[in-house]
């Protein structure tokens, strides 16, 4: 920079200052405080990452017919519940959905605990883990009924065709 700009504007208006040897060691002081903060801010997030990630929280709902929810699940009830079930307190604003919770059953949503470091996390809406897994196992059995039924009735069409191909 030219010592005229330097000394007519730069300098009165506090944008710069001189590169004396006590004014770059501060900066060289400074730098090394902003690493250390970056680093703990690092570590901390990626502690909540290992709590957070896969874990199950319950929120509570009143679910009508056809596990639709009276209104939706809300970042602050998220929130609560992982302050409250998993003892991490996670700001609102960082938990992302891809879309409002409106139904009852597990949903996946994501927080962004710090810049590129992020936990998924399963939330349960209107029942328990139990509820889910027995749902879970009635529609698995519901669809080997299904597909029961359905064999049944390709038996059953292959034998009528044999037996009318043989007449």
């Amino acid at each position: 920079v030219a010592q005229g700009y330097a000394e007519n504007y730069l300098f009165p208006n506090k944008i710069a200052q001189p590169a004396t040897p006590g004014n770059i060691k501060q900066l060289d002081q400074r730098r090394s405080g902003i690493e250390k903060r970056e680093a703990q801010r690092i570590a901390t997030a990626h502690a909540m990452q290992e709590k957070l990630n896969g874990k199950t929280v319950t929120v509570e709902a009143r679910v009508g017919e056809n596990n639709q929810l009276f209104g939706s699940v809300t970042t602050a009830q998220i929130a609560d519940a992982i302050k409250v079930q998993l003892d991490a307190e996670i700001d609102r604003k960082r938990i992302t959905r891809t879309a409002a919770i409106k139904t009852a059953g597990s949903h996946t949503i994501e927080i962004n605990l710090y810049r590129d470091i992020n936990a998924e996390l399963a939330v349960l809406v209107g029942m328990t883990e139990e509820e889910l897994a027995a749902d879970e196992q009635a529609a698995a059995e519901a669809v080997a009924t299904e597909d029961a039924e359905v064999a049944e009735e390709a038996a059953a069409e292959n034998a009528a065709v044999e037996e009318h191909e043989a007449e």
